[in-house]
């Protein structure tokens, strides 16, 4: 099988749940391969995402690493081989591979939760103000990738339908529902895009006003999506020098609890649709 130059997420996170079991083991890679009979270098290939694995060695490696908890062995074997092609494919060479990589941890999801100051949620956003937010990046983006790119945050936003719509729960500052992104023309528009993908029941959507004050978390974008089993979640980082991917058990648990105090100083769901009609109505 030949050795991968570009891994995608899938198959690096794959390798990495890979390593992490054969050091809970106690195994260096070396004494791995010889468990199984195969050289260090393909280890290390395999956890590192750069060299395929089967459903049937992954259980085998399990075995061999005495790891009990058959849910997590299962969700492993789930994410080998070749998917099919996802949509976010046709965008490969086009887009940077850190976005296609946020697209299928996206489809992978189970739930998602997200949580953003300076801008509305990428996947509530209109195609308008998506437009205006990527004609401003810096440096600036060829008109040509700003539609590009504009097409695929829209093609992402096909989580939240279908027969099977991830659950989605974003946490939207006021300082976002209230900037005029594209004037007041396109910010009616997406407040009011906004307040109809609130009455989903999938979708849930808290404001933060202002007058909640200092905000755990404020300054960064976070993002969190739930695996098949816990220790599977991933937490996605937006930041200006890029996209940040975070698994470690210490991570999730810490930004599990920071979604949780964020909603305890949330609006609630009712009071956040007031605040969003209330900002519409006065621009």
């Amino acid at each position: 099988m030949p050795v991968r130059s570009n891994p995608t997420w899938r198959q690096l996170r794959l390798g990495s749940e890979l390593r992490k079991m054969r050091e809970r083991a106690g195994l260096t890679a070396t004494e791995a391969g010889g468990l199984i009979g195969i050289k260090q270098a393909q280890v290390s290939n395999m956890e590192t995402g750069r060299l395929g694995v089967s459903a049937e060695r992954v259980r085998t490696l399990a075995c061999r690493y005495d790891c009990t908890d058959d849910a997590l062995v299962a969700a492993l074997a789930a994410m080998t081989g070749d998917r099919k092609r996802g949509w976010w494919e046709e965008y490969r060479e086009i887009l940077p591979n850190s976005l296609l990589d946020l697209a299928e941890l996206e489809h992978q999801s189970h739930r998602l939760r997200g949580a953003i100051t300076a801008h509305i949620p990428g996947l509530l956003q209109t195609a308008d103000h998506a437009r205006e937010i990527f004609a401003r990046d810096v440096p600036a983006i060829p008109p040509p990738e700003v539609e590009h790119r504009i097409s695929f945050r829209i093609k992402r936003q096909a989580v939240l339908y279908g027969d099977k719509p991830r659950p989605y729960h974003a946490f939207v500052h006021e300082a976002a529902l209230r900037t005029e992104v594209g004037g007041p023309v396109t910010a009616r528009a997406q407040l009011k895009h906004l307040l109809e993908m609130g009455e989903a029941a999938h979708i849930t959507i808290q404001a933060i006003s202002f007058k909640a004050g200092a905000v755990p978390g404020s300054g960064q974008s976070i993002y969190y999506a739930y695996g098949s089993v816990p220790p599977l979640d991933t937490v996605h980082l937006d930041q200006s020098h890029g996209l940040v991917y975070l698994d470690s058990e210490a991570q999730l648990v810490k930004y599990r609890l920071l979604f949780d105090k964020i909603g305890s100083v949330a609006l609630s769901p009712a009071a956040s649709r007031d605040l969003i009609h209330n900002i519409r109505r006065d621009l």
